[in-house]
């Protein structure tokens, strides 16, 4: 898929994809090596100051000729902020090009995700963690899960490791996909991963559900 400046994308995955995104952006001819005008910020979280800030840099025209590029990397996008950036994406000052990336997209607001464009990047998840986790009995699960939501406070939260490890399950039984258990284990990551993002939710609950749920393997 080629990247058109003046659009804005929405990648699946964290920190670790921009040297790939960099270098497709440089072979495209969107940014130079350098450039001022590329602006890359990851966030813990994503908050309505944060779209309002922006929203105020893409205001500001390009120093060179080939426009603005905003890359943002988050994962959690508060629902605020996400729709403080709608107006932003839908009609984009001065040429700016957007890409945001998260680890699972299906947690941002309908209204968001339909004014990007999907763009896949990424090589082969590592899922040894993911399998070590499907191994264990679910009394070992809970003890793993426990570091992810010791801080479960909302000026604390990070949901970027259960998010990961999340996904890497879900890879890991969709080959299984046959299986009722299998299919029972992805429900509840679907319901996690739905919940994750929201200020409000308790990260326990949701991930020892998939601890329950996803059949040992």
């Amino acid at each position: 898929m080629r990247v058109i400046p003046g659009f804005s994308y929405l990648i699946a995955g964290g920190a670790d994809i921009l040297p790939e995104l960099r270098t497709i952006l440089e072979k495209e001819g969107v940014i130079s090596h350098g450039s001022v005008d590329v602006f890359v910020h990851e966030y813990r979280q994503f908050k309505i100051a944060d779209a309002r800030a922006l929203r105020e840099r893409a205001d500001l025209r390009a120093m060179g000729g080939r426009g603005r590029v905003f890359i943002v990397v988050s994962a959690t996008f508060y629902a605020d902020a996400q729709n403080a950036l709608l107006k932003t994406l839908e009609e984009p000052r001065a040429g700016a090009t957007f890409f945001f990336i998260v680890p699972s997209p299906e947690t941002l607001l309908p209204t968001l995700r339909s004014r990007l464009q999907t763009l896949a990047l990424g090589g082969e998840r590592d899922l040894r963690d993911a399998r070590a986790f499907l191994k264990a009995t679910p009394e070992a699960r809970i003890e793993l899960l426990k570091p992810l939501y010791t801080h479960d406070e909302d000026d604390e939260r990070d949901i970027r490791a259960a998010t990961d490890l999340l996904q890497g399950i879900e890879v890991v039984l969709s080959d299984t996909v046959n299986n009722p258990a299998a299919r029972d284990g992805i429900r509840a990551i679907y319901r996690a991963r739905r919940y994750l993002a929201d200020k409000g939710a308790l990260l326990k609950p949701l991930l020892e559900q998939v601890a329950l749920l996803a059949p040992r393997m």
